[in-house]
C-alpha cells in the first residue's frame, strides 16, 4: 500500500510524505505515483520558462527507510530485539577496538534512538487522538510508565562502554543518543499537554496534565545534571542549541536514509532514435543530390541552388525527426532513474518522469476531481491552466529488503518538497484594499489576502489497488499560506 501525507514546510515549499509499504511476500512490489500539478494561468508557467531542468531543481527529495515498528511496552522490556542488539554489541565493544565493532555499536545506537522517537510519537498521536480523553488516563500512565522503563534500560547500558579502552568520541556519540531521546520526550509529552489544555480541567485532565508534566520536569533536571543544552533567555544561545537539535536528528536518523544515484533513462534508445534521425535527413540529402546530377549533370546553377536548399531541409528534418522521437520518448520511457542500494545490496529502483501536458490527456477522473474541488476558485473555467505531470514508478524487492537488516523492515519513505519561490513571480501585491461602509455608514478600508491557487492531484497505484488524492495550496506573492486536502 501507499500512504501520502502533506503540510506546510515553510513560506514557499510544501512537503509530501509517502509511505511505500511492502507487502512482505517475499515478491517484488511495483508503486506508480501520478501527481498533476494545475497552476492557474495567470502565473505564466509554461513549458518554454519551466522545462524540466526548472522543475527537477525545485523539487527536493529524501528516500529512507520505515522505521522498524514497535509498541512502546514493547521496547521498555529488557528482553526486546533493539536493546538486546544494542547491549551486545557494546559489549563486544568493550572488548574491541575494532573498527566493524564500532560501526556495529553506532548503527544499533542509532537505530535504538530512531525506534524510541517513532514509537514514542506513535503513542502520543493515539493519545491526542482521543475523542474523550478526559478518559484516556490509563494511556497517560502507561507512556509515562514505559517512557521512564525505556530510559533507564538505554542510559544503563552507559557503564559497559564508561571503561578506559573506549575513546571519549565513542562514548560520546551514546550521550548525543541519550540528548536526542530526551529531547523527544519533551516535545512529543509538550503536545499532548498542548491538547489537554483546549480542554475544560476536570478532575482526570488535571492528574493526566501533572503526572504529564512531571516526566518533562524529571527529563529537564537530568539534562542539567548531563550537562546537555536546554533553553534560556540568552538569543545567541538558543539559536545556537536549534542547529545543535538540527545536527542531533540528522546523526541519529542517518542510518535510515538511502543514497541515491540518478542517471538519466533511456539514454541507449534516444541515441539509437537520434541516429536514425540523423540518417533519415543524410537520405533526403543525398537522394535530392543525386536525383539533381543526374537531370542536369555536373556543375551548374539549378544543382547548386538544390544543394543548398537540401543541406538547409536536411538539418530541419533532422531537428523535426529528434523532437518526434523525444516525444516518443517522454511517453515510454522517464527522465532519471536510481537504484536503491542498502550497504552492496540493490533492493530497489526509482524511475520519475516530467512533461507539461494537454487536458485532452488528462484522464477523466483527475479533471473530474479538479472540477469538483470549488466553483470559486477554478481558473480554468475562465482561463486554462496549464497541467505539469509528475511521474514516479518505485520498485523494491521485498526478499532482498528483509535480508539487509537484523531488524523487519517494511518498506521506505519518502520526503518530497516541492519549492514554490518560481510560482510567486509574476503573483500580483500580496494584499489589496477593499472600501467599505460600516455599520455606521462610516467609509472604512480592508486590506484583504490576494490568493492564487495550486491543485495537485495524486493517483496512488500499487498492484490492483488505486487511490486519489487532491490536495489545494493557497498562495500569495509572501508564500504559502495553506496546505488543504479536499
Amino acid at each position: 500500500m501507499i500512504s501520502i501525507q502533506a503540510k506546510k514546510h515553510d513560506n514557499f515549499s510544501v512537503e509530501f510524505k509517502f509511505g511505500f509499504n511492502c507487502k512482505e511476500e517475499g515478491v517484488i512490489d511495483r508503486f506508480t505515483v501520478n501527481s498533476w500539478i494545475f497552476v492557474p494561468n495567470s502565473l505564466d508557467i509554461n513549458p518554454e520558462i519551466y522545462g524540466k531542468k526548472q522543475f527537477y531543481r525545485d523539487v527536493k527529495s529524501n528516500v529512507r527507510l520505515i522505521t522498524p515498528s514497535y509498541l512502546l511496552r514493547e521496547i521498555a522490556e529488557d528482553s526486546s530485539l533493539p536493546l538486546v542488539s544494542l547491549r551486545q554489541a557494546m559489549t563486544r565493544l568493550a572488548g574491541s577496538s575494532d573498527e566493524s565493532e564500532v560501526n556495529e555499536y553506532e548503527y544499533h545506537l542509532k537505530m535504538f534512538a530512531a525506534i524510541f522517537k517513532s514509537t514514542l510519537r506513535n503513542h502520543a498521536t493515539h493519545l491526542r487522538s482521543r475523542k474523550q480523553i478526559d478518559s484516556a488516563g490509563y494511556l497517560a500512565d502507561d507512556y509515562v510508565a514505559y517512557t521512564k522503563a525505556t530510559l533507564k534500560n538505554f542510559r544503563d547500558l552507559y557503564r559497559i562502554i564508561d571503561v578506559p579502552a573506549v575513546s571519549d568520541t565513542i562514548r560520546s556519540k551514546f550521550r548525543m543518543c541519550d540528548e536526542f531521546m530526551s529531547l523527544t520526550v519533551e516535545v512529543q509529552t509538550l503536545r499532548i499537554i498542548r491538547v489537554i489544555d483546549r480542554f475544560d480541567k476536570t478532575e482526570g485532565l488535571k492528574t493526566m496534565r501533572e503526572t504529564l508534566l512531571g516526566l518533562i520536569m524529571d527529563e529537564r533536571v537530568y539534562k542539567k545534571s548531563a550537562g546537555y543544552g536546554t533553553f534560556t533567555d540568552n538569543d545567541e544561545h538558543n539559536r545556537k542549541l536549534v542547529y545543535h537539535r538540527g545536527m542531533l536528528k540528522k546523526f541519529i536518523e542517518s542510518e535510515l536514509y538511502i543514497r541515491l544515484d540518478k542517471k538519466k533513462d533511456g539514454v541507449a534508445v534516444e541515441q539509437l532514435y537520434y541516429s536514425i534521425a540523423a540518417g533519415i535527413a543524410m537520405i533526403f540529402a543525398t537522394a535530392i543530390a543525386w536525383f539533381t546530377q543526374v537531370r542536369y549533370g555536373n556543375i551548374t546553377w539549378p544543382l547548386f541552388i538544390v544543394l543548398v536548399v537540401s543541406y538547409m531541409m536536411k538539418d530541419r528534418i533532422k531537428d523535426l525527426m529528434r523532437y518526434y522521437f523525444a516525444h516518443k520518448l517522454g511517453n515510454k520511457y522517464f527522465d532519471k532513474k536510481a537504484s536503491i542500494t542498502i550497504g552492496k545490496t540493490k533492493v530497489g529502483q526509482i524511475k520519475e518522469g516530467f512533461d507539461f501536458i494537454s487536458p485532452e490527456k488528462t484522464p477523466v477522473k483527475v479533471l473530474r476531481l479538479r472540477e469538483n474541488a470549488s466553483s470559486v476558485d477554478d481558473e480554468s473555467r475562465i482561463f486554462e491552466e496549464k497541467i505539469m505531470l509528475y511521474r514516479k514508478h518505485i520498485t523494491i524487492d521485498d526478499k532482498a529488503l528483509d535480508g539487509v537488516d537484523d531488524y523487519p523492515m517494511r518498506g521506505i519513505n519518502e520526503i518530497m518538497r516541492l519549492h514554490l519561490i518560481r510560482f510567486t513571480h509574476k503573483m500580483d501585491n500580496p494584499t489589496v484594499s477593499l472600501d467599505s461602509i460600516d455599520d455606521n455608514g462610516n467609509l472604512c478600508t480592508t486590506e484583504v489576502d490576494k490568493v492564487y491557487y495550486i491543485n495537485i492531484i495524486f493517483q496512488l497505484q500499487h498492484d490492483d489497488k488505486n487511490s486519489y488524492h487532491h490536495f489545494r495550496l493557497s498562495m500569495t506573492r509572501n508564500g504559502l499560506i495553506q496546505v488543504k486536502e479536499i
